[in-house]
């Protein structure tokens, strides 16, 4: 029988949110000057939702809806980083703390390179971690699908959570 509290837990993550005029396009954390910005509930932030997803994943405690419903009024455009703290505080209250982040940012443009050390390094000081354990990757749909059809940014993450102190 395994362990009720193994050394290492993996999770993964995915978010996805319609592009529409007059809102903001905030990714993981950062505003990133746009004509379209992300719909949704709270401040849509794909990116601090999927790394959200793949904490509580990692725990077994549901995803990012069954704590924060978008029905919930309090939610509404709340800052997506208290998702991901509540997250990170049900980790360490279990004797966890993240170990490193792989993130992928699907979207056909903005074209974001220009901002990636902005994006990790605010996902990196939201998760407290150091730079070098924090990925974020950029991708484009090829002009297929809704994300290439410029309709919609989506989020992938995984995370490794460790037991005990880093």
């Amino acid at each position: 029988m395994a362990p009720a509290n193994p050394p290492v837990r993996v999770g993964q993550g995915w978010d996805t949110h319609r592009l529409i005029p007059g809102r903001p396009l905030i990714l993981g954390g950062i505003q990133i000057p746009s004509e379209m910005g992300l719909s949704g509930h709270s401040d849509a932030d794909v990116l601090f939702h999927a790394v959200t997803d793949a904490v509580l994943g990692a725990l077994a405690l549901g995803d990012i809806g069954m704590h924060f419903p978008d029905t919930a009024p309090e939610w509404k455009d709340a800052g997506s980083i208290q998702f991901l703290q509540h997250a990170l505080e049900l980790a360490a209250s279990r004797g966890y703390s993240v170990a490193n982040i792989d993130s992928t940012i699907l979207i056909e443009r903005p074209k974001l390179k220009e901002f990636r050390t902005a994006i990790r390094e605010s996902l990196a000081r939201a998760a407290s971690l150091p730079l070098d354990c924090v990925s974020v990757k950029f991708k484009t749909g090829e002009k297929v699908g809704p994300v290439g059809e410029g309709l919609s940014c989506e989020a992938q993450a995984a995370v490794l959570l460790t037991a005990g102190l880093r």
